[in-house]
């Protein structure tokens, strides 16, 4: 694609990320649909297809980018795609109110449960600063010890909020006051999206509830395809076109390539919260953000090199941004903040502008 007009690659770019928005929708309909009726939700399997199910543009880009022998761009993808995915929460926060008076997200949504999740993603985090201090030459079997134990702890981590999920010694279960009523779990609806909009008077319903469920599978694998070629498109598109431009491949990846691959959390996570499931709204930004460093094992794989320690200074920039945003979430969780500052809660607000100021200083370490 390098030979294309810019023009042409903008306008591809674009069409690809309108693609990923629209799979996002079906992936999360139809992924919602089987959950209930082959009862995933609440098993172990059933949390891993959800995480890929949500994450398919990042699976996309990496494994065509680790084909590619280009892993700087697939290390900058992920690693921004979970920063840039934390704000996301602050945009449900400040875009999916129910009512003008509505406490912020993070009042609403507030469970250990949440807490929990948001340790999950920091421990990740952690491992992949260690691992990128790791020599390269530590590759047995196409694998290395620091993707190894990445996996480890994001299943770990899973099986602690199944746990969590049946119940925790704590008051109530860990469940706050006057929040907003909700299962405990990853990634468990406890109805259908029919149900929730039937409920909340304010969205119609989609028609799911009569579709088979061959129907619906078919549905689903339709748009893992789609979500998949368009996630190719758009990382060979974008990548030519940043080139064109004069932006660095670490920059690309962590700002508009990680915010386009972040549109099927955007989509889905307002449709989530406007239907009065905040809790999941916010769950699915962890879980996803938990499951995206496990792609650098699937990098590993491929390319048959050590992944983490060839990351670049602004990699563990990002890595260390992230790990922050998301304990300004934990501690918004527990605290429960009430006031709204431009139309968010403190911590969103908070989250926005150390985003920002993160992004200032990635400008300065990628010059």
């Amino acid at each position: 694609m390098d030979s294309l007009p810019l023009w042409l690659l903008l306008t591809t770019f674009v069409a690809s990320a309108g693609v990923i928005w629209g799979a996002g929708i079906f992936l999360s309909e139809t992924t919602d649909t089987l959950d209930t009726r082959l009862h995933l939700g609440s098993a172990f399997g059933g949390l891993i297809v959800l995480a890929v199910a949500t994450n398919l543009p990042e699976v996309a880009i990496t494994v065509s980018a680790a084909l590619a022998g280009n892993v700087d761009i697939a290390v900058g993808n992920i690693l921004g795609g979970i920063a840039i995915q934390t704000v996301v929460i602050a945009v449900l926060d400040m875009l999916g109110k129910r009512a003008p008076d509505a406490k912020p997200l993070t009042y609403r949504a507030a469970s250990l449960t949440l807490v929990l999740e948001a340790l999950v993603v920091v421990a990740v985090l952690t491992v992949v600063v260690a691992g990128s201090q790791l020599p390269s030459n530590l590759v047995v079997a196409r694998l290395t010890p620091d993707v190894i134990l990445i996996a480890i702890l994001w299943v770990v981590g899973l099986l602690l909020v199944q746990r969590a999920g049946r119940g925790l010694p704590w008051h109530q279960g860990g469940e706050a006051p006057d929040a907003t009523p909700h299962p405990q779990g990853h990634r468990t609806r406890h109805r259908s999206h029919s149900q929730a909009a039937e409920a909340s008077g304010s969205e119609k319903a989609p028609d799911t509830q009569h579709r088979s469920t061959r129907r619906t599978a078919t549905l689903f694998a339709a748009a893992a395809v789609a979500t998949l070629v368009a996630g190719v498109t758009l990382e060979k598109s974008g990548e030519a076109a940043s080139s064109q431009i004069g932006l660095t491949g670490v920059l690309f990846g962590a700002t508009v390539l990680a915010l386009a691959t972040s549109l099927p959390e955007i989509s889905t996570g307002l449709q989530a919260v406007r239907q009065g499931d905040d809790n999941l709204a916010i769950s699915d930004i962890f879980g996803g953000n938990a499951f995206l460093p496990v792609l650098f094992l699937v990098a590993t794989v491929i390319s048959g090199n050590a992944i983490l320690p060839r990351a670049r200074t602004s990699d563990i920039y990002l890595t260390a941004l992230a790990a922050l945003l998301t304990l300004v979430y934990a501690v918004g969780l527990i605290f429960r903040p009430q006031r709204r500052v431009l139309g968010m809660g403190v911590d969103s607000m908070s989250v926005c502008v150390l985003y920002l100021v993160g992004l200032g200083g990635l400008i300065a370490i990628t010059r």
